[in-house]
């Protein structure tokens, strides 16, 4: 026996998972702790259920997808309006220097990827699933680009890069914290603290006020990028090499955004285009999660181990030895540690948890805490996504 739902449908059951994700992370601390989405928790409840009623015989369930897309494609939207370059500029030499870091772990970890997968006699498409885009990308990479790889032949990519995703985001809570603490006392780095005003991240976040007469000018700016994005991608489509469908309007809204602070003649309403960013992430993991296929996992769950072990090993050594003395091995240089941890195997959210606990501890580290959201939430799924798509077209 099997049933359809058409794409409202499965909207709507997206939603009634994200209340239950929402009501079961108030229930169970493990869940906030290690700061997994509402929509990953809810999602994977109906994903196990429909896994369930498959391998029992009971029921088939079909969904249709189609609103992922939308809703994907207007998440990533908003991430390209965050790439500022004057932002970006007036972070100095340590974010720029930051920022190159970032690039050089995305890098490897998809190289470590694919070498590991072709140890292990796997498509390279499949080591793919567990580099950059579940590690930096976090889910809504993984639910972007499965879809992608699952069109080059590798079956189940969507649910491999989303276990991936999930993996990583309680890993990297789990490891910033430590390696954070071990070099601060391995290195005696409290003599190092610097001892400064935190003014500038409030001033910050007052720029980002929300104006309810805002959110349609802002829909419409993220509107008129997804519309403009479409011809764009068409173009970069021509190249013969495959882009995600979303690239374009990324593209478009970085370009949109910069313009408009460079030149000064419109405003683009950062604040409310990043709530309505959050919805459609929210909407968009949570149909990605309620259609995954888990039963696809059997197969290579030893595999998937020993990739996400590899991955592990590698951001430890990565952070705790490289990322540490590049960014001058001080006190300041452990909390960055702990927090390329954090969005560097799960997300944003997880490196400034990690970030907070270490300043909880010892001190609070304005350093740390203006470069990691800047190049976390600003640049870092921009950049990843380029270099997935390189790694793609190479493989």
């Amino acid at each position: 026996m099997s049933i359809t739902m058409d794409m409202y449908q499965t909207m709507a059951l997206a939603v009634v998972a994200l209340a239950l994700g929402n009501w079961l992370r108030g229930k169970i601390k493990f869940l906030t702790t290690f700061s997994i989405p509402s929509p990953v928790v809810g999602g994977l409840v109906f994903a196990i259920a429909t896994c369930i009623l498959h391998m029992t015989g009971l029921l088939d369930v079909n969904f249709d997808d189609t609103l992922r897309e939308v809703c994907m494609v207007l998440f990533f939207t908003s991430v390209g309006f965050q790439a500022n370059l004057k932002v970006l500029k007036s972070g100095g030499k340590d974010l720029i220097v930051f920022l190159v870091l970032v690039i050089i772990c995305i890098t490897c970890q998809n190289a470590l990827a694919v070498g590991l997968s072709k140890v292990l006699h796997l498509d390279a498409l499949i080591g793919m699933c567990t580099g950059s885009i579940p590690m930096v990308g976090g889910h809504g990479t993984a639910g972007a680009f499965g879809p992608v790889l699952e069109d080059f032949g590798v079956k189940g990519a969507t649910t491999i890069a989303t276990a991936a995703a999930t993996y990583g985001l309680i890993a990297g809570s789990l490891l910033g914290g430590p390696l954070a603490t071990m070099l601060i006392n391995h290195h005696d780095l409290q003599n190092t603290i610097k001892h400064e005003d935190a003014q500038v991240l409030e001033e910050d976040e007052e720029e980002h006020g929300r104006n309810v007469t805002n959110y349609p000018k802002a829909v419409f700016q993220l509107v008129i990028a997804v519309g403009i994005g479409t011809v764009v991608s068409n173009i970069l489509s021509k190249t013969g090499m495959t882009f995600p469908i979303y690239i374009g309007a990324m593209i478009v809204a970085a370009v949109i955004r910069n313009y408009g602070e460079i030149t000064g003649k419109f405003e683009v309403f950062m604040g409310e285009i990043n709530d309505l960013g959050g919805i459609a992430l929210s909407l968009f993991l949570g149909i990605a999660m309620i259609t995954l296929k888990i039963w696809q996992l059997a197969d290579l769950a030893l595999p998937l181990v020993i990739l996400l072990l590899g991955q592990t090993i590698f951001m430890a050594l990565y952070a705790g030895i490289f990322v540490f003395r590049v960014m001058g091995s001080d006190y300041d240089s452990a909390v960055l540690v702990s927090g390329i941890c954090g969005f560097g195997m799960g997300a944003t959210p997880n490196a400034m948890a990690n970030m907070q606990a270490i300043c909880n501890k010892y001190e609070f580290s304005i350093k740390a805490f203006i470069i990691v959201p800047i190049v976390g939430s600003l640049f870092a799924d921009f950049v990843n996504s380029l270099i997935i798509t390189f790694f793609i077209n190479l493989l």
